[in-house]
């Protein structure tokens, strides 16, 4: 099952049913072009064995981003960097997709390209319930603003498809911007943009319609969307349904359920719920599978071969996504396919403190994909302590070297 091909609604086959999800690498240059070592770490898991790659963000905003070091993308001044990384699939039949996003209320605090002055927006001025020393409370949208968002990501994508790429996903999950529209407790808009579900969801299909029109029929388009926020009050998995309905009739290809924010974390430690039936939101992709034809691709919690088996012979999903497990073990979906391995070994990293554990996970297996780009191989009994003192000193030199790559980690 693992080994069968997926055949997308735009005709464009995926040559088996894993997928290297979305990590956030931090590894382009201060002006958010891919460096040398994010192209090099790309060329690695090209060879992991799944047969559809999503980047980490990409942002459509030099003046809005999720973290240092973000890829961006506003036009094509980066275009000769990102056709060196699109050609790192060149000649085999794994797909590349860049993930599109825009921060809104969730960049990070004096995070720009290039010195750019820092434009903290969203829906309405709602700010992030946590992390004050790291979010700036943000400004409202004036309406007249909205369509050069859309432009954005249309512009974007267009870039990425003359680079190369196989196509791109829009990220409507995890609380960034196209997500920010959906939620009820983020958008308080009184205007076409807000209110019922069909104005709060107006932004996404309309980026979803901009990039369809800018780009060709084979360009892969897909959406990662929340199947709820996990908060009183906010968007919920009916909510999601309804949205999932919409980006099918939209002719959107491959929708990925995912879940949770930064001040909703299900998205890394998953929901109590779940957590034991190994995939994080299975219970949702279930029933989203019974009134959708799209295929789905979920992400989150995977780590044996029989769950990953088990689930696709379910229906419940078309695609298993994999992102922890293949840092940890670039040759992770190789080994599913070949059968040789009937788990991944990946273990959370911990020092016993939540929100540090949190943080950390992330910097542990960014710190991994960083030695893949420079052709080392994955350090997987790196000690958490190691790792958390690592993530420190680069944060603390890059913001005192406000030149040159992000460096060495």
């Amino acid at each position: 099952m693992l080994r069968s091909e997926l055949v997308l609604g735009n005709g464009v086959v995926l040559p088996n049913r894993l997928a290297k999800a979305a990590t956030s690498e931090q590894l382009a240059d201060r002006h958010g072009a891919p460096t040398s070592q994010l192209i090099e770490a790309y060329r690695r898991l090209a060879r992991s064995g799944a047969g559809l790659l999503i980047s980490g963000n990409v942002m459509v905003d030099g003046s809005a981003l999720e973290a240092r070091r973000n890829v961006v993308i506003e036009d094509d001044r980066h275009l000769p960097a990102l056709r060196r990384w699109a050609a790192v699939t060149a000649g085999t039949d794994v797909r590349l997709l860049l993930q599109l996003s825009h921060a809104g209320r969730q960049t990070m605090r004096g995070v720009t390209v290039a010195g750019r002055r820092q434009d903290v927006v969203a829906p309405s001025a709602v700010p992030l319930s946590l992390g004050k020393a790291l979010f700036r409370p943000p400004r409202a949208l004036a309406e007249a603003e909205i369509p050069a968002i859309v432009d954005r990501f249309a512009r974007a994508a267009a870039v990425a498809a003359t680079a190369g790429f196989a196509g791109a996903q829009l990220h409507g999950a995890h609380g960034y911007l196209l997500n920010q529209f959906l939620s009820p407790l983020v958008n308080q808009r009184a205007d076409r943009w807000g209110g019922p579900l069909e104005n709060r969801m107006r932004l996404l299909l309309e980026v979803v319609r901009a990039v369809r029109a800018a780009t060709p029929d084979t360009f892969i388009l897909s959406v990662k969307l929340n199947s709820a926020d996990f908060q009183r009050g906010g968007f919920d998995a009916d909510d999601a349904l309804v949205v999932a309905k919409a980006l099918e009739a939209e002719g959107v290809h491959l929708i990925e359920v995912s879940g949770g924010s930064y001040e909703s974390t299900a998205m890394v430690t998953g929901r109590a719920s779940t957590r034991e039936r190994e995939a994080y939101f299975l219970d949702f992709a279930e029933q989203f599978a019974k009134e959708l034809t799209i295929p789905l691709m979920l992400s989150g919690g995977f780590r044996t071969r029989k769950g990953m088996i088990d689930a696709l012979e379910s229906g419940a999903v078309d695609l298993i996504g994999l992102a922890r497990p293949i840092a940890h073990d670039p040759d992770f979906p190789q080994h599913l396919l070949d059968g040789t391995t009937e788990a991944s070994t990946v273990r959370p990293q911990t020092v016993g403190i939540r929100d540090v554990d949190n943080l950390l996970n992330s910097a542990w297996h960014q710190q991994q994909l960083a030695r893949l780009g420079r052709a080392k191989p994955v350090h997987p009994t790196r000690r958490p302590v190691v790792a958390l003192a690592l993530a420190l000193l680069v944060a603390l030199r890059d913001l005192v070297l406000v030149k040159g790559p992000f460096g060495r980690r």
